[in-house]
């Protein structure tokens, strides 16, 4: 019977999946939500009470219709009854062909990288606002209580450096369930601060245009955090990614694109009124000196504080293998193909731990160790956790987010070009194109113009 039943559930691929509107749902939420929920107070107050609610609305609006147009590719070239494609470069290759897998590649392995530097960044941020928030919690709130986060980083880069060792790590449930967990953890702790802080304020701080042009705050520096806040948020809705991902388990019927798209429509709304929640009561509690990522802004209840950072911290230390795993996959696969004989890429060693035994290759332990030690150097030389979170973000949103699911729904659905959708669709790319330059842009200057102002290597909050 058992047999019997499993036969029934198979898919036309021979995979069982088991997968519901809730699941995916769950996944999707899991998705969306990560560090980039702590810079929302500060990018709602670099654009004010007016753009700051448009933009977290709007950018949640892009990516939930361009997530819909991606779940009619997961098969090709019908989305009921065509080909199955389980990643997002699969529907790259299926709907554009190869020459649009390779930008999409180094699109992706650009975020994944450069995610990474962002988390390291983040990690010892973290860490340094657990140091301070202890410091003042026993010293007074008005005591220096300065720290370097240098030592927190490396000290991060090596415990990752450990990690990397280890195959298949991303792919370990137990890191979806601490991620998930975890991020719950610190995004709410950072609403209920942030909403106990407006209480006691006994009133909301802030301004319909955000920070204002004054001493110590130039017509520049205004225009470039305006335009990195949109890259911030932009970052903060980063899903697409992984979407063919969870569609790839969602069982059917009904066909995994109806699915997909009430999942995507669920969880991008939970999302959403959780943003605008945090990012709008945050600036309504800081106002105008909002900080960079929200937790810093609080020193008590000191212990609730902590607990939120160290949840960071936890949640950075796996979410950052998810991330690598895919980077190292990729360049061990191509070298030891190049050097199908060479001991260095293909003889692997063991060493016996208690409990289990780790295999290596000394292609894996130098390669991926440098990898590691390379990123933690790039972290050190740009400690900024706005300017990293808004340039990944305009990285991500057009190529990722809008300009391959509009593309390739254009090609699947066959578009007509000079119809009025198709139309419509352009004018949505060259519009999230412009978003992301200007948010491109503003990253970038304002990391020239702080790195005029820091000492190389010296990371303070």
């Amino acid at each position: 019977m058992d047999v019997e039943r499993k036969v029934v559930e198979a898919d036309d691929d021979g995979r069982v999946r088991t997968g519901t509107v809730w699941t995916a749902t769950t996944h999707a939420i899991t998705a969306v939500i990560g560090s980039g929920v702590l810079a929302l107070p500060w990018s709602v107050a670099q654009m004010g009470w007016v753009l700051g609610p448009v933009a977290l609305v709007g950018c949640a609006y892009i990516t939930y219709f361009t997530a819909v147009l991606l779940s009619d590719c997961y098969r090709t070239p019908d989305p009921v009854h065509g080909k199955r494609n389980r990643t997002y470069m699969d529907v790259v290759r299926s709907c554009l062909g190869p020459r649009d897998v390779v930008v999409c590649g180094l699109a992706q392995y650009a975020i994944l990288w450069g995610t990474m530097v962002g988390y390291t960044i983040t990690t010892a941020t973290s860490i340094m606002a657990v140091a301070r928030t202890d410091c003042r919690h026993h010293r007074g709130h008005d005591a220096a209580c300065a720290s370097s986060g240098t030592v927190y980083m490396v000290a991060f880069g090596v415990v990752e450096v450990v990690l990397s060792q280890f195959p298949s790590l991303e792919k370990l449930t137990i890191i979806s369930v601490v991620a998930a967990v975890m991020s719950c953890t610190y995004s709410f702790v950072g609403l209920f601060l942030s909403a106990a802080k407006l209480a006691s304020n006994h009133g909301a701080r802030g301004s319909l245009l955000g920070v204002k042009i004054a001493a110590g705050v130039s017509a520049s520096t205004k225009t470039w955090h305006s335009l990195q806040a949109l890259g911030n948020v932009a970052f903060a809705y980063t899903y697409s990614m992984l979407l063919i991902e969870i569609q790839d388990t969602v069982k059917a019927p009904p066909s995994e694109n109806v699915t997909m798209k009430r999942a995507s429509f669920y969880g991008i709304s939970v999302t959403t009124i959780f943003y605008v929640s945090l990012g709008c009561i945050g600036y309504a509690a800081f106002g105008n000196a909002a900080p960079g990522n929200v937790l810093t802004g609080f020193d008590e209840p000191f212990w609730l504080v902590d607990v939120a950072n160290i949840a960071v911290v936890v949640h950075l230390v796996g979410a950052y293998q998810v991330y690598a795993q895919p980077i190292f996959a990729c360049y061990e696969k191509w070298l030891g193909s190049r050097w199908p004989d060479s001991a260095f890429f293909h003889h692997e060693y063991a060493v016996r731990l208690p409990g289990c035994a780790v295999r290596f290759t000394m292609c894996k332990l130098v390669l991926r160790t440098a990898f590691v030690a390379a990123t933690t150097v790039v972290s050190l030389m740009l400690p900024f956790f706005n300017a990293v979170l808004g340039l990944l973000g305009a990285i991500a949103f057009w190529p990722l987010t809008v300009y391959f699911p509009v593309t390739m729904y254009i090609a699947q659905a066959k578009v007509a070009p000079g119809s009025r959708k198709w139309v419509a669709l352009q004018a949505l790319n060259v519009g999230a194109l412009l978003v992301s330059l200007l948010a491109a842009v503003g990253s970038v200057a304002d990391m020239v113009q702080r790195l005029g102002h820091v000492t190389i290597f010296q990371t303070q909050l």
